[in-house]
């Protein structure tokens, strides 16, 4: 009884000291490339089709603790603009994210809008800046927070009166899109992002010295064609966040299967990405157009690999990629932005 106590104790003071931290670090996925909003803003519309919708949930830590549900969609609609090669895309990005025994949960709801310059008339090369912002909103549940007055037949002694919280936040981000070379399957993408410049408050005490810290992301994928029937992608990131310091990376090896190249049966991808001084991260994907569908596991290399016996996060993604029914549809057009 006594070890449970105290194991009540602790879950409601970690709860509290998430709730109130200054160094609060972004919701994050292992299949960062399933979630391009939350990369770079600019990287809404980067795809061979003119629209987009991504679905991705993540399960993290089932094997101690409650376990925290994580899940993303994003929605993106490309469209050219003026007369030359330029496009435009729309979309929107929702997030939901539920932690521990006190049920803390943020929802994020962000527009998006990225315009696409072309700057090349011999080949797909676009120069992108976008802007991304919206509503984010926090609560948890105070009847599921247990303190040590309350073992002791008083009140917990915290003042948790305002449960609830919603804040407006802002971020921006640019990116260089080009194919490489003759072959259409050589494409490269390099963004950089600064989200949360808007630098809203982030405590159920409305601190104004508690600031959602700014966070910079660095980014580089990569398409090599091998040959008519398989090609290797590079997917990376490297994230600043206050003090907290995040690189992410790894590569993924795709084959078509089918008798005809140009429109095989279904494509299979797989891979592992490396989340350093954190997880090994093993990726299978199957490509069965227009849908496709991702599994990945994070096997846990940090500190916490004893307590976790090497468990991390399920996730599975969900993803169309679809053309539209229009004389102005991008697989009509010469060049357009894509990956």
């Amino acid at each position: 009884m006594k070890a449970m106590k105290l194991f009540m104790k602790l879950s409601g003071f970690t709860i509290f000291l998430i709730m109130n931290s200054a160094n609060a670090q972004d919701i994050h996925f292992s299949q960062f490339f399933e979630t391009p909003l939350a990369r770079n803003p600019a990287f809404a519309g980067i795809v061979n089709g003119d629209i987009r919708v991504q679905a991705v949930f993540r399960s993290q830590w089932n094997s101690f603790v409650d376990a925290y549900k994580t899940g993303s969609l994003n929605a993106e609609y490309k469209m050219p603009v003026g007369k030359g090669e330029d496009f435009v895309t729309c979309g929107l990005q929702a997030v939901y994210d539920r932690a521990g025994t006190a049920d803390l949960s943020t929802t994020i709801v962000t527009p998006v809008i990225n315009y696409h310059k072309s700057i090349s008339d011999a080949r797909n090369m676009y120069l992108s800046v976008a802007f991304m912002g919206g509503i984010v909103d926090r609560k948890f549940d105070r009847s599921r927070i247990t303190t040590n007055n309350t073992y002791d037949n008083g009140t917990d002694g915290e003042d948790l009166a305002n449960t609830h919280y919603s804040y407006l936040d802002g971020s921006t981000g640019i990116s260089f899109n080009s194919q490489l070379g003759n072959n259409p399957q050589n494409n490269l993408v390099l963004g950089v992002a600064y989200f949360h410049f808007t630098k809203p408050k982030n405590s159920f005490y409305q601190n104004a010295n508690v600031l959602l810290d700014p966070r910079l992301v660095f980014s580089g994928d990569f398409k090599l064609g091998v040959n008519e029937n398989s090609w290797i992608i590079f997917h990376s990131d490297v994230s600043k966040q206050g003090a907290y310091r995040e690189i992410i990376g790894g590569m993924l090896y795709g084959t078509k299967i089918g008798n005809l190249i140009d429109n095989p049966d279904y494509m299979i991808e797989g891979g592992a990405f490396l989340r350093w001084d954190d997880a090994i991260i093993p990726v299978i994907k199957i490509d069965y157009h227009p849908f496709a569908f991702a599994i990945s596991y994070d096997v846990n290399i940090s500190q916490l690999k004893t307590s976790s016996y090497g468990r991390g996060g399920a996730e599975l993604s969900v993803t169309y990629i679809g053309f539209l029914d229009r004389d102005n549809s991008s697989l009509n057009a010469v060049h357009c932005p894509r990956f």
